[in-house]
């Protein structure tokens, strides 16, 4: 009779305890439940499924989208228009208004997929052992004590402690991100806090089984397991984050709206003293409120976010949220996974030795091309033979299968395999050649216990050769003989030391070492097992390899470093290959790699002390990453952080920027992630933070331009409403004037080309303010002068003429005054006879373009009356022009002081 699982059943310890205590632990035995059991537990403990937490519904996704105070401001800039009958106006901003909901809405929507990818990682069937019987259950009916049945192609349908295992390999991707198969064990491992990747006899929900069989009992299901762990790290994780420029833009919201009511307050006020009509007063602070607010900024925002967002795609990113391109720009650490993304990704053969010669090997993955040369002295005939007899051996023993698909070289089998079998290729042997020539007669796969794989093959003159590939040292055990440029001899206590020597050499390059044997026989047995053929071996040489850097990587790197941005290494591999490769790229120094284990006896407070010096992690798990993504945000970073597994997606959906690997992400990751790069390669980051920073400094700009329009617009009004004076501006003068400045020029100024100088700076505080003292400053005066000029020439033409004619001239300085102030604003450091008018030809078409059609709408008759205008001799255009020229002028001067300040600063401080 069942019993119910006992105290003992505590998640965590089943790897450190017997098969037979687990079974009674469990309440099970090797026959399995029975049904009335399994049925029993089933009703108690839920179906085997990943479960969701409760959502918002999606009336309350579309509300939550008008949140933003610049909606708002833009709703009631639209209000304002409509009251003014500025009917195309109205629709024009209601429509943005609805177009940004409906956009924020789908992408909120899609973004709550990931939950829902998980389950596509559960098996649908799985073979379980109930009533001593092996029968095809859903997965959903899983149940603690169960008995798996694991074959070659299944899905794990619960975490499981082996009971049997034979040659069993698993797939652990999903969980570690390490794209090697595990080999699994059924020994209890006595150690604590043993990591994910490491618990060999234990088999997990989501993962595969790549080849071999076993038996496992069921200790964990649903949320209990560790993909379940995941999926409530998921739900847990913030997806509902704001951008450090959502951020700002709110802040400066409400600045805006706060200036606004004061204004139109103030002003109110002073002419209501003075006796002016109600009507002529609201209509007047209407004017004053639309030009006090860039109503045209969320939409300028949102098209230069979605050019850049074309632009990256380009660059193979792409951006699932519009604002996540920003806040990479001011990302001050990216945390990124190693293999496949600062590595290759593919094993590939670094370094031979054969015949007491040492060897090293050319050529990145699986790509066949590449040379071998002699370390010492030059490549010739010997040496090619005694290559060309390591190389039979390599594909002697091998499985794998090398094929070119639209121009990348890939493997099909074990990695490891593909990697001998490239090696094989370079050496110049043919794997097809072999197979057809000398068939295989049996296969030994390769077992723990063994630590090699052979294959007997039978050659082309009736005899008989066994291939064997495997750990070098238990290989060198089995050999009696050392194959050498004369010829095979018995293998001495000498030899045996000098290819230590060679494999102590290998492995302190971080080189993963694999030795090659064979031996010959006349006849062979049929039923001769691994023990007869794998003895008294010849042995031929040995390949060192590794999963190598990528050749961009290492100048990406670099390139974060000039930018202020710090890399950290976070993996599940081993902690010697993570440190050797992370100082390989220039990302430590030294330091030794901080484990999962390690991590695991730190507190909140001393992890948020460590992360600030520790840029390698290895062997850790979904939590760890989670863990460290959030003691970086503690402590005020904004952090990027990247990965293609399972356990990457509660780190990637927690971080300030989540970004997913295109070719080998998971599709729980793609969902979970803010932008995805196609090609899996750290550098195309690297180029995203270029192009982050680039549209904030296009935001910025443009914003700068916008605010010193409104702020001469309102400093033109106050000062002649406060002298008295009648309102130089009508109310459709100012909706033209934004319209002008807050469309074309602006979006030109907001698409401009990026400047390079970006990846030289700092990354931005993360609450560095978006209008801060230069800027401010720099605002203030482009609007004091503009109105200056605009009051000067208004004053002048009212005192010789009459007040129809003195808004004309003041209207068309304005005007002008402001579009030509676009090519100063181009950049707040570098002159505009220094930037090319050819690297934003648009904006050249859209100024010439509206001084063409401002000219041609003074002699207008219709356009004329709609401006309520006098014509304007074109000799006087002149004159205006000249004048609309000093605000840019003057503010050219003041960067040329502003930069040989500067310069002569940084002289005085180097000297």
């Amino acid at each position: 009779m069942m019993t119910e699982p006992t105290s003992a059943s505590v998640p965590g310890i089943w790897y450190r305890q017997s098969s037979e205590d687990v079974l009674r632990a469990l309440g099970s035995s090797t026959e399995g439940l029975s049904s009335s059991e399994g049925t029993s537990r089933l009703e108690k403990a839920g179906p085997n499924e990943i479960t969701e937490a409760a959502r918002p519904g999606g009336f309350q996704i579309l509300l939550s989208q008008f949140r933003s105070l610049i909606i708002w401001i833009l709703i009631v800039a639209g209000g304002v228009s409509a009251i003014m009958g500025e009917i195309v106006n109205t629709v024009a901003i209601f429509v943005i208004v609805v177009l940004n909901a409906f956009i924020g809405f789908y992408q909120e929507l899609s973004a709550e997929r990931s939950i829902n990818a998980l389950k596509l990682l559960t098996a649908p069937e799985v073979k379980l052992r109930r009533d001593g019987r092996v029968r095809s259950f859903p997965a959903s009916q899983v149940v603690t004590g169960d008995i798996l049945i694991l074959e070659a192609g299944d899905l794990v349908a619960a975490d499981a402690r082996l009971l049997k295992a034979a040659s069993l390999f698993v797939m652990e991707a999903t969980l570690t991100g390490e794209s090697a198969t595990v080999e699994k064990q059924i020994t209890e491992l006595p150690s604590d806090n043993i990591p994910i990747g490491d618990q060999v006899n234990i088999v997990f929900m989501g993962t595969s089984v790549a080849a071999g069989a076993g038996e496992a009992v069921v200790v964990s299901t649903a949320m209990q397991t560790e993909l379940g762990r995941i999926a409530g790290l998921l739900q847990q994780a913030d997806s509902t984050k704001s951008t450090p420029l959502q951020q700002k833009l709110d802040a400066f919201g409400r600045v805006l709206i706060w200036i606004a009511l004061g204004i139109v307050a103030v002003l109110f006020a002073l002419g209501f003293l003075r006796g002016t009509a109600l009507e002529e007063l609201a209509l007047t602070a209407i004017g004053l409120a639309v030009a006090a607010v860039p109503e045209g900024l969320p939409a300028i925002v949102t098209v230069a976010l979605s050019v850049g967002v074309l632009q990256m795609a380009r660059r193979r990113v792409l951006v699932r949220k519009l604002a996540a391109v920003e806040t990479l720009g001011s990302t001050t650490v990216i945390c990124t996974d190693k293999t496949g993304t600062l590595t290759v990704g593919q094993m590939t053969v670094r370094a031979l030795y054969v015949a007491g010669n040492g060897y090293d090997v050319t050529g990145e993955g699986y790509e066949p091309h590449g040379t071998i040369s002699l370390r010492e002295g030059m490549l010739d005939d010997k040496h090619s033979l005694a290559l060309q007899e390591l190389a039979n051996v390599h594909l002697g023993c091998n499985k794998a299968h090398l094929f070119e698909e639209d121009g990348i070289w890939k493997v099909i089998g074990d990695p490891t395999e593909g990697a001998l079998l490239v090696s094989g290729a370079k050496a110049g042997a043919k794997q097809e050649v072999l197979s057809r020539e000398s068939p295989v007669v049996v296969e030994f796969p390769f077992d723990s216990d063994r630590k090699l794989s052979s294959m007997v093959r039978e050659m082309p003159g009736g005899s008989f050769r066994v291939f064997a590939n495997g750990a070098p040292g238990p290989l060198l055990e089995r050999c009696s003989h050392i194959y050498t440029e004369q010829g095979v001899r018995p293998l001495s206590q000498e030899d045996r030391l000098v290819v230590s020597s060679v494999i102590s050499g290998m492995a302190g390059l971080s080189l993963r070492v694999l030795g090659s044997a064979q031996r010959d026989f006349d006849e062979f047995k049929a039923d001769a097992v691994a023990a007869d053929v794998e003895q008294g071996l010849t042995f031929v040489g040995l390949a060192g390899m590794y999963d190598p850097p990528r050749p961009e990587a290492r100048r990406a790197i670099a390139d974060c470093r000039a930018a202020g941005i710090r890399v950290v290494m976070i993996t599940g591999d081993h902690p010697e290959t993570a440190s050797a490769i992370a100082k390989d790229l220039g990302i430590a120094s030294g330091a030794s790699a901080v484990t999962g284990a390690q991590l695991e006896q730190l507190n909140e407070h001393e992890l948020n002390e460590r992360v600030s010096s520790t840029s390698v992690y290895a062997r850790v798990t979904a939590e760890h990453k989670l863990r460290i993504v959030r003691a970086l945000q503690a402590n005020g970073d904004v952090a990027a952080m990247t990965g293609d597994g399972v356990n990457d997606a509660p780190a990637i959906k927690g971080a300030d920027i989540g970004i997913a690997m295109g070719q080998t992400g998971t599709q729980v990751t793609k969902q979970s992630a803010d932008i995805i790069v196609t090609d899996d390669n750290f550098a195309t980051i690297v180029e995203a933070v270029e192009q982050g920073r680039g549209i904030y400094d296009n935001i910025r700009k443009t914003l700068q331009y916008l605010l010193a329009g409104s702020t001469a617009e309102l400093l033109l009004m106050a000062v002649c409403v406060v002298i008295g004076l009648p309102a130089p501006l009508l109310p459709i003068h100012l909706l033209w004037i934004n319209l002008v400045t807050d469309g074309l020029p602006a979006l030109c100024l907001a698409t401009d080309k990026i400047d390079p100088s970006v990846m030289t700076r700092a990354p931005r505080r993360q609450n560095e303010s978006l209008t801060d003292r230069r800027f401010l400053s720099t605002m203030l005066l482009t609007g004091l002068l503009t109105a200056s000029v605009a009051f000067g020439v208004y004053f002048y033409t009212l005192k010789y003429g009459d007040a129809e004619t003195a808004r004309t001239h003041a209207f068309t300085v304005m005007v002008f005054s402001e579009i030509l102030r676009a090519f100063g604003a181009r950049s707040e450091t570098v002159s505009v006879w220094k930037i090319s008018l050819l690297t934003n030809r648009s904006l050249v078409v859209v100024v010439v373009a509206t001084f063409i059609f401002q000219i041609w709408s003074q002699h207008n008759t219709v356009l004329g009356g709609l401006f309520k205008t006098t014509p304007i001799a074109y000799a006087d255009f002149m004159v205006l022009f000249s004048l609309a020229a000093i605000p840019l002028v003057v503010l050219e001067i003041v960067k040329l002081l502003r930069a040989n300040f500067a310069k002569a600063n940084g002289q005085a401080a180097r000297d």
